[in-house]
């Protein structure tokens, strides 16, 4: 009745279930007959009794056959109609049908890093020694909020290079920005209904807003980031800013427009969303003092990330709320768990007390300082009059805005695409129409300065 074949690579008690489960559903096995013994079965296909019994096994526990005491294993009584209708799905050849990864000699994706960036020799040091040093609390669950040590790290840090002051039970470790983001939305969303968002800007806060049923309201960036007085006549209670270094367009918001947004959120019930993302990387004169820094107690909630100076893959993050949202977090989010990994985290808190991260950043600063500077210069080589960079200064990226006379964003992404050049569309930052003329989005973080040069000589040719 059954047959087993030894040159297929599918074991054989696998083999075994998958016939009588055939047969079972199909109706040619009677329900409620008696299957062969275990040592009958065993010696009629020539195999061993543990392959019958681990075919027996898995048929009984997924409820296709049924055991009596002192009596062997029955088929079970099943709907073959209903079986009929809905088949095993037949195995899947994973590997074999998957699209390769595009690859491109010029990546100007504004979210690569340098490739020999990570620290590897020291994370690893790091980790074994918390592994060695936490066998114990791997048997547990750790602190929704995130490890204490990690927090105390990260407020030290916070408060010397960014002007944050806050406390260690202010701050949640979170698992990338969008997840930051996603507890963020959830806290506010029965007491918000609108919130005011960068345009252009990051592509990711629309959608997390969105999907959480906030209205979401574009408000135009301009030299001085948001336009403050279209937030005013807004019915937005919630602004999401990037101040310090402006997604896409690089401006830094003055001090005068940052206490009148603060100003703003102070004046009934509203809050700020403070974006930090990058403002480790300023390459002329010191780092930007943070938006909520200037007002401690106020009502604006900082975002920050280990993704753009350490890596993206870990995905580590954080973010510190103001007192008053405090109380709602915990109310709302005690009884979950933590939600990055306790040694990563005890990695990361270790890595930075001993001055690691500190000394990576600054080399960090000097290694993307060097390729700014040299897309600087290959744009002003190859483009001269007819392009200009915008947002430079700091960051991953610069923004180039084209003269006219070319042939637009999609047409230059395309040609791209097809000479090995890979460009993030600017259109994608913005809400609604991109403005009339052409900008193109240029990431150096990925490349060598060589690429970059020859990328930009590749790029310019397309463009015109």
């Amino acid at each position: 009745m059954f047959m087993l074949n030894h040159n297929d690579p599918v074991p054989l008690y696998k083999q075994l279930y998958l016939q009588i489960r055939e047969h079972a559903l199909s109706g040619k096995l009677a329900a409620n007959s008696k299957l062969p013994s275990v040592r009958d079965l065993a010696a009629e296909l020539a195999t061993s009794r543990n392959t019958i019994e681990g075919a027996y096994q898995e048929l009984h526990a997924e409820g296709y056959i049924y055991s009596k005491h002192r009596s062997g294993y029955f088929v079970s009584v099943l709907d073959q109609d209903a079986a009929l209708l809905a088949p095993p799905p037949a195995p899947r050849e994973l590997g074999r049908h998957q699209e390769p990864a595009a690859s491109y000699r010029y990546d100007f994706h504004p979210a690569r890093l340098d490739p020999g960036s990570f620290p590897m020799a020291l994370w690893r040091k790091c980790f074994l020694d918390c592994l060695r040093g936490s066998a114990t609390e791997l048997s547990q669950y750790g602190d929704p909020q995130g490890d204490w040590g990690l927090r105390c790290n990260i407020q030290h840090y916070l408060e010397r290079s960014r002007g944050v002051v806050c406390q260690p039970d202010q701050i949640v470790i979170c698992c990338g920005l969008q997840h930051s983001l996603d507890i963020v939305a959830h806290l506010l969303k029965e007491s918000h209904r609108s919130v005011a968002l960068e345009n252009p800007g990051f592509h990711l806060p629309r959608a997390v807003f969105g999907n959480h049923a906030f209205e979401v309201v574009p408000v135009p960036v301009g030299p001085d980031g948001l336009d403050l007085e279209l937030l005013k006549t807004s019915s937005c209670t919630i602004a999401y800013v990037t101040p310090s270094h402006q997604l896409p367009m690089g401006c830094v918001m003055p001090i005068a427009n940052r206490l009148r947004l603060i100003d703003w959120a102070e004046s009934g019930g509203k809050l700020i969303i403070e974006d930090d993302y990058d403002s480790e990387l300023r390459y002329h004169g010191k780092p930007i003092p943070s938006l909520q820094g200037l007002r401690p107690r106020g009502s604006i909630v900082y975002l920050g990330t280990f993704s753009k100076i350490l890596s993206p893959a870990l995905r580590l993050s954080y973010l510190v709320l103001p007192d008053s949202q405090l109380a709602g977090y915990q109310d709302r989010f005690r009884n979950y768990s933590p939600s990055v990994s306790l040694l990563e985290q005890r990695t990361m808190a270790r890595f930075m007390e001993q001055g690691h991260w500190g000394r990576h950043v600054r080399r960090m600063r000097m290694v993307y300082q060097k390729k700014h500077d040299a897309l600087l210069q290959a744009i002003e080589g190859h483009f001269g009059s007819r392009a200009i960079a915008v947002g430079q200064g700091a960051g991953l990226h610069v923004v180039l805005q084209l003269v006219a006379g070319n042939p637009g964003e999609t047409e230059i992404i395309r040609r791209a695409g097809q000479t090995g050049l890979r460009l993030f569309p600017f259109s994608a930052t913005c809400a609604g129409d991109p403005p009339p003329t052409t900008h193109l989005m240029l990431g150096f973080g990925g490349m060598s300065a060589s690429e970059i040069k020859h990328g930009i000589e590749l790029l310019s040719q397309l463009c015109f």
